[in-house]
């Protein structure tokens, strides 16, 4: 049987990179998928590729930093679709900004990556909690490398704190919930191909090149790389898994 055959996945930022690879490799593995993303064109079709391939899924659009917007769609979903049990927030953006950059650039930059990369955690999770109680359910949170180290290369602090952050909620919502059934797990991505950093790998080689020096597989990731560790997180492979973080990042901080 495949591996998450009746379970109902909820995937944020879905519309491209990481989280369309993980709501891809959900549906292989028999789960009926609800992509969610800010962008209705693009989680409109990685819907419908799910679809082409044989699998189940549904798109909406959703700004999670918009918290009465993640309700009425957690609604919306139990209403059209059924009963969530595996929710993954993956839903970000990231800035190079240094901290003594332009003050207000510097808190335009804290402002909205605080608000998605954190907050809109907390929102989603928030809106699909009954559910995810009501199923025992999983909860799957995509940290970064960044849940751990500030990168020597020139990255915003806000996006340090906001996956810190992530890995702070993932444990204590671990605690919590652990009673109920409810697992709550995270996966640090390293330096992942995707449309956050087309523009850096395309402008900045040396900057490529110095997180592949640093890591011992010698090469950058892509998105499918995220979704084996996805799969194990969601299904009964990792029961006794709960309030740990997988990372994926090629061996990066073990240098």
């Amino acid at each position: 049987m495949a591996l998450l055959a009746n379970h109902i996945a909820v995937v944020t930022g879905a519309g491209s990179g990481i989280g369309r690879a993980i709501a891809a490799g959900y549906a292989r593995e028999g789960a009926q998928v609800v992509l969610l993303d800010v962008n209705t064109d693009t989680v409109a079709e990685a819907s419908k590729e799910i679809r082409n391939a044989g699998g189940k899924a549904e798109s909406f659009a959703l700004d999670v930093t918009k918290r009465d917007d993640c309700f009425a769609l957690a609604k919306q979903v139990a209403d059209k679709v059924g009963q969530v049990s595996i929710l993954v927030n993956n839903a970000g953006i990231t800035r190079r900004n240094a901290f003594t950059a332009e003050p207000e650039t510097v808190a335009k930059d804290w402002n909205d990556i605080i608000s998605l990369n954190l907050n809109g955690v907390f929102n989603v999770t928030q809106a699909f909690l009954a559910p995810l109680r009501a199923s025992k359910g999983r909860i799957v949170n995509i940290g970064s490398i960044q849940s751990f180290v500030h990168l020597r290369t020139p990255s915003s602090a806000a996006y340090t704190t906001s996956k810190h952050g992530v890995l702070g909620f993932t444990k204590a919502l671990a605690v919590e919930l652990g009673k109920e059934g409810v697992r709550v797990n995270a996966i640090g991505p390293g330096f992942i191909e995707t449309n956050i950093n087309a523009n850096v790998r395309a402008t900045n080689p040396a900057l490529v090149q110095a997180f592949v020096d640093h890591t011992p597989l010698a090469r950058t990731g892509k998105p499918e790389d995220i979704v084996g560790p996805a799969i194990f997180l969601a299904s009964d492979l990792s029961a006794y898994v709960t309030g740990t973080i997988v990372m994926v990042d090629g061996g990066y901080r073990t240098v």
